[in-house]
């Protein structure tokens, strides 16, 4: 699965899970690289919209480094909105460097934690994107 590109993996990901509802990914700086929905779901929010609550994310998993050397990478942060269930996944390149940013959000009735665990991180493993994949 090493080849896949940015968008073939968003939409793989739409497949492991009915509760899905997007998957998109974004570079460091907050570009979204690629973004899909699932089937018939009408996005929440505009192309701006959706980049400026990236670089919210990115901003807010910034602070999070500093604790860091002490606690582990970070792997996923998670919010609970009225409305949806979202997570920021960090994908990593050689194992441990950050290369972008998973942003996914799911129905408020999703095991999000069993989708992410079971499902998104060993998705992401098989594509070298997860923070163990040590290239072996």
């Amino acid at each position: 699965m090493n080849g896949l590109n940015y968008r073939e993996m968003c939409v793989g990901i739409l497949k492991l899970d009915r509760g899905i509802m997007f998957a998109g990914i974004a570079t460091m700086e907050g570009k979204i690289v690629a973004a899909e929905y699932r089937d018939g779901l009408e996005p929440m929010l505009t192309k701006e919209e959706s980049e400026l609550s990236i670089m919210q994310s990115l901003i807010r998993m910034s602070t999070r480094r500093t604790l860091e050397a002490k606690l582990g990478k970070t792997i996923y942060a998670f919010a609970v909105y009225q409305k949806i269930k979202r997570a920021t996944i960090m994908m990593y390149n050689e194992g441990s460097k950050i290369d972008s940013v998973l942003m996914v959000s799911f129905d408020r009735e999703t095991d999000h934690e069993l989708v992410i665990t079971d499902m998104i991180m060993p998705f992401l493993k098989e594509a070298g994107k997860s923070l163990d994949n040590d290239g072996s």
